[in-house]
This record gives C-alpha cells, structure tokens and sequence, in this order.
C-alpha cells in the first residue's frame, strides 16, 4: 500500500512539474502562490468546472451571484460568461485582470445606485486605492461622519432625514413625532428649537421658547395658544368680539392689545367710551362732545360718516366739503348755529363791496369762486352785444366793484376817437359794436341839414372843426362855412342859397326872391 502511494504522488508530482513548464505565463501577483499548483484553479479534462473553482475561492463573488446582488449578480452579461472571459490569469506579475473602465462603468448594476451629488463624486472618495471595490462603504454614516453636525445624536441613519440630491435637503418628516410642525415652524431651522443638537427631550410648551417674544411681560400667562397660532404671531384665535362686550371693528381690529390694556386685561376693566381712549385725537377740543360715534367710525377718523345735509339744513357740497368744521363752526356744535347765507361767512371778503347784495349764489357756486361763473350781463343796463361779449370782465371792469364801470361808449373809447370830441360823446348814434368801423349815420334823417349835392361826399371834420361836450349845436347857415367864399363883400344878402345851390357854389338858381331876379 506505502509503495502504491508513493508512486501515485511520484506520478501527480511529475504532472504538476509537466504542467508548470506548460503554462501560457506567470499568474498575477494575487495567484502566485498557486503557480506551483494549477489544480487550484483548473480541473483536467473539464474546462467549465474551472468557474466553480473560481468561485469557491472567491467566495464573496459566489454569494453575489448565487443572490443576484453585486455586479457579478446584477449584470445580465457577466452570469452568461466564463470568469476568465474578463479575468485572464497568467498575464504576468503586475497585470490588472480586473481590467475597470471607470469611464464607462455602469454603476446602476452595483448595490449602490449613485443617485443626486453621488453622481458628480470621483471614485477615489469612496473607492480607496489599498481596498477592493466590493468593500466600498455603502452608509451615508461610513463617509458622512464628519459631516454629521449632530454629534451623532441622530444616531447614524443620516438617509432618515437627508437626501442625496444636496446635504441640506431635508426629508424628515417631524409630523411623526409628538410635535408636529405648523405654520411658521415649518420654515425654521432645526436648531431654532434643538439647541445644541439636543433632540431628546425639547419642550414643546410655547412659552419655552417664546418666552422673549412675550409681548405681554407674562401679564397672560404662560399659555400663548389660548391666543396665538404658529401660522401667524400676530393673528388671535382669542374672539373678542364674542367674549367680551366690545367687537373690534374697523381699525380696532388692526391694534396690538397692548395699545388699549395697559394692564391686565382679565383683572382692569376698560371704559369703552371713545373719548377714554381718544381724547388726544380729539382734534374739536371738546366742542362737539364726547359721543365721537356719532360723526365717526372705527374704520378711520376721516371721512366722517355724519351727513351734514340730512342731519343738517345746508348740505356740503364740492369746496364746502373740504372746509374743516372749525371754519364755519367756531364754537360748541350743539350751542353754534351758523348763518347759512353765503355773506355770513364770505361778507368780509366781498371783493364787490355789497353792490350786489349778499346772494353770492347767483353767480357763484360751492365750486370755487372762479368755476363756472354764471352772470347774465344782458339784464343789467348794459347788455354785451358784438364785441362786447367776447371782451374780458378786467377790460370795462377794473375792479370787483362791478356797478362803478362806465356806461357811455366815450368812456372806455375816448383814445378810439378819431373826431376828437367834435362830433359829441354819443358814439352809438354812428358806431355799433359788432365793430368800430362798421358804423352807420344818416345825417339827411337823423339830423336838419341834408347832405346833397357837393355835401354828400365831405368828411365830417370838414364841417365839425370844434369840440362840444354834449349835444351838437352847429349852425346850419350857409355862409358859416363859406364865409371865406363870399366875393359880394357883404353887398348882398347872407343868405347864400337864395342864389346857389349844393351841387356848385358858381351855378345861380336866380329866382323871384332873390336879390338878382329884383
């Protein structure tokens, strides 16, 4: 039996010996030590049976593709493969039979799906140069410790409340704690509340943390959500138009609690008169009273809600409801009656010093003084006809004292005059005012002296040389124009038309009468 043994060793040593001087080359650097001893890793005559080598050996790899997990266990290729299709052994020393692109690598086929900032980090900060691959950290824990700004009292599961896509991105949701987060809460940094990472044991009472937004000084106690939410700090759930017997209204509503209750609320009762609170504001200084409600309201001071024409006999209209009441009502309201007449208030600045009564109102309105003017020039005594009605007021009108302005033409017209006062002051008898040279005078009607003849065509200043103040008095007599013409040198009679006519001082009409015909 030794002697059969001895010669079954000789002969499998011999083998061995014949299949090391064989090999293709040397193994890498990681299987040198089975140079000597290819039965590790092949089996003779069975070259499928060398992957069931490889992975007894490679036990890990085996789990991975026995559980279908790992790259060897994910990769739809690599389970149709043979493990020296990748890893060829006998490459020498220094080979790298892993053979890894890392530019190509797909790493979805790994236990670790790079996901978020994963996909941006270079190999090297979680793959390290003296380790395998496989042995990768795979929790957040093992790379992100020092990232941990807890203190490691969150214990080590940073993917319960971080997301890969950025460190600060949170998906904690604190509703399933004992305190869910409400309103402004919500938006507030965990260490607002967890000071000091301390997450065990944080008071949930308001008054813990509010304590120095307590604008009441403690007078409310200590239960802030008798009134407060933390949807908004300054919206009350406190009713107090329900449980007390003043509703706030208007600007009431809008005033911290503290404005009105100085003191305790539940233990100083509050006059809820409005004076009590506003008799600083009260701009009437007592005149009007102290029932503010009745001209006022809570929504604002101005515009009042007292209707001066119902409540009153004058109603308030354009200027007039700009006034303050001051300026019509300078003492109590209630005592104070004022005059209603316009010249009541407006008497003293009267710029027509009372020529037209105290009944502003029939030209003026409560517009303005200056708005829309209504006069009716036409039932004074001088009507504005022609150019008249497009002459502004300041032109006949030299002051407000409208009854002072000049009636007569010559008046206003004096320099207008190109007679110079010789033919009298009454302009109207020749001109009209649709326009100064527009004028119209028949002397043959209007007058005892027809223009015939070589009359008809002289101009006036031929005849009326002198001035006259009033009524024009000019002798009709011939020879008062025409002495200067009178060649008989007084030997016949003054009487020129007895013997000439108008037609030509040198034609004769000799007739019975005349000196001629005798």
């Amino acid at each position: 039996m030794i002697t059969g043994f001895v010669m079954f060793t000789a002969v499998t040593t011999r083998a061995s010996v014949i299949e090391t001087l064989v090999m293709p080359g040397k193994l890498i650097d990681g299987h040198a030590e089975f140079e000597s001893d290819c039965s590790q890793c092949h089996e003779r005559f069975d070259k499928p049976g060398q992957d069931r080598l490889c992975l007894a050996c490679h036990e890990e790899i085996a789990v991975d593709v026995n559980d279908k997990e790992g790259f060897h266990g994910r990769s739809p290729v690599v389970g149709n493969l043979e493990c020296n299709s990748c890893h060829r052994d006998h490459l020498g020393r220094d080979t790298d039979i892993v053979r890894l692109n890392r530019q190509t690598f797909n790493h979805d086929l790994t236990d670790f799906l790079l996901k978020g900032a994963h996909k941006r980090a270079v190999c090297e900060l979680c793959h390290q140069a003296d380790k395998m691959y496989r042995d990768a950290p795979s929790k957040c824990f093992d790379c992100h410790e020092d990232d941990d700004t807890h203190g490691g009292n969150l214990g080590s599961d940073c993917g319960a409340c971080h997301a890969e896509q950025t460190w600060t991105e949170i998906s904690f949701d604190h509703d399933e704690t004992d305190f869910p987060l409400r309103g402004h809460h919500v938006d507030e940094m965990c260490n607002s509340c967890h000071i000091n990472e301390r997450y065990v044991d944080t008071p949930q009472e308001c008054f813990a943390c509010h304590q120095l937004d307590d604008a009441h000084g403690g007078m409310r106690g200590k239960d802030c959500g008798s009134c407060h939410t933390p949807h908004d700090w300054g919206k009350l759930t406190f009713d107090h138009d329900t449980e007390t017997d003043f509703a706030l209204l208007g600007r009431h509503d809008q005033l911290a609690c503290a404005a009105c209750h100085k003191e305790d609320p539940f233990e100083v009762e509050l006059d809820m008169a409005c004076a009590a609170c506003h008799v600083n504001d009260d701009e009437h200084k007592g005149r009007n009273g102290l029932n503010c409600e009745t001209c006022h309201s809570s929504v604002a001071w101005k515009p009042t809600i007292f209707d001066h024409g119902i409540d009153t006999n004058f109603e308030l209209h354009n200027r007039h409801a700009e006034v303050p009441c001051e300026s019509c009502h300078r003492g109590s309201i209630a005592d104070d009656r004022p005059d209603t007449r316009c010249q009541s208030c407006h008497g003293l600045i009267d710029p027509h010093a009372g020529q037209l009564g105290d009944d502003c109102g029939r030209c003026h309105n409560d517009a303005g003084w200056r708005v829309s003017v209504f006069f009716d020039h036409d039932v004074t005594r001088f009507p504005l006809l022609g150019l008249h009605a497009t002459a502004p007021c300041e032109e006949c009108h030299l002051t407000p004292a409208f009854h002072e302005a000049p009636l007569a033409c010559i008046e206003c017209h004096q320099t207008d005059d190109e007679h110079e006062g010789t033919l009298g002051p009454y302009c109207e008898r020749c001109h009209n005012p649709n326009g100064w040279f527009l004028w119209q005078f028949d002397h043959s009607t209007q007058t005892r002296f027809r223009l015939d003849g070589a009359h008809e065509n002289l101009d006036c200043n031929a005849c009326h040389t002198v001035p006259v103040a009033e009524e024009i008095n000019q002798s009709m007599a011939c020879i008062t124009c025409h002495e200067q013409d009178n060649i008989h040198s007084g030997r016949v009679w003054r009487n020129c038309e007895r013997c000439h006519n108008t037609e030509s001082f040198d034609e004769l009409t000799i007739g019975p009468g005349s000196p001629v015909g005798q």
